[in-house]
């Protein structure tokens, strides 16, 4: 079933800046919370942002994280206070936008896997390169690459005044699923993938996303 469209280009998306009382203190619950919200990012030349439908939780000890092996520069942002940017590049070829999970010192977060695109989507297109509007920001790379992300955002205070902030939802999420996350090795088989279900800009195979079941988590496995 096709997801809902974006909204129309130009048109002014109502959403306000979540505060980081808000935000659960718990790398599972806000990756489900998380679902529905909005990714914000205001430039000089506009507004570019999204409804945020699909993330991955690495939580506390998850060997897949890049929290596992400790505190480093490169990882610093993931250990700081949760509801704050951390910008990785990998694979040799992409940025990835994650969200800082846990309490200030404790070190877990967030993955951004996809988005809907709502505002700005001229400019998504010039910085992805494609006008086909389904591929805009399906995926971590491209919706970082489609909103201008890079490492000058990382650390940054996704609930303050920054230029980069995490909004409320323009409309109520939808029915959510759960299943096992995508490209990864270690951990592999713990069920920490979230996605509205139904929409047509969640990445990831379709046979995966059509048989993951909608749950609430009840723990942080």
């Amino acid at each position: 079933m096709p997801g809902p469209k974006a909204s129309p280009q130009g048109k002014r998306i109502r959403v306000r800046r979540l505060q980081r009382s808000e935000l659960p203190t718990n790398t599972v619950r806000l990756a489900r919370y998380l679902i529905g919200k909005t990714l914000v990012h205001d430039l000089p030349q506009g507004r570019i942002s999204g409804r945020i439908v699909e993330t991955e939780a690495y939580p506390v000890g998850d060997a897949a994280g890049h929290a596992f092996t400790g505190r480093s520069p490169a990882n610093n942002s993931l250990f700081l206070a949760h509801g704050t940017a951390y910008v990785r590049f990998t694979y040799g070829s992409c940025w990835l936008f994650n969200v800082a999970s846990e309490a200030d010192g404790v070190g877990a977060g967030v993955l951004i896997r996809a988005l809907e695109p709502l505002e700005g989507i001229a400019a998504m297109e010039r910085n992805r390169g494609t006008s086909r509007l389904r591929d805009l920001t399906r995926g971590p790379g491209r919706l970082a690459e489609a909103l201008g992300i890079d490492k000058g955002l990382d650390g940054l205070d996704l609930c303050s005044g920054g230029k980069i902030w995490l909004g409320s939802a323009e409309r109520r999420a939808g029915s959510i699923g759960v299943s096992i996350r995508i490209g990864i090795t270690r951990d592999a088989h713990r069920r920490l993938r979230f996605f509205e279900r139904g929409n047509r800009f969640i990445s990831g195979p379709l046979l995966l996303n059509s048989r993951s079941t909608p749950k609430r988590p009840t723990s942080i496995s």
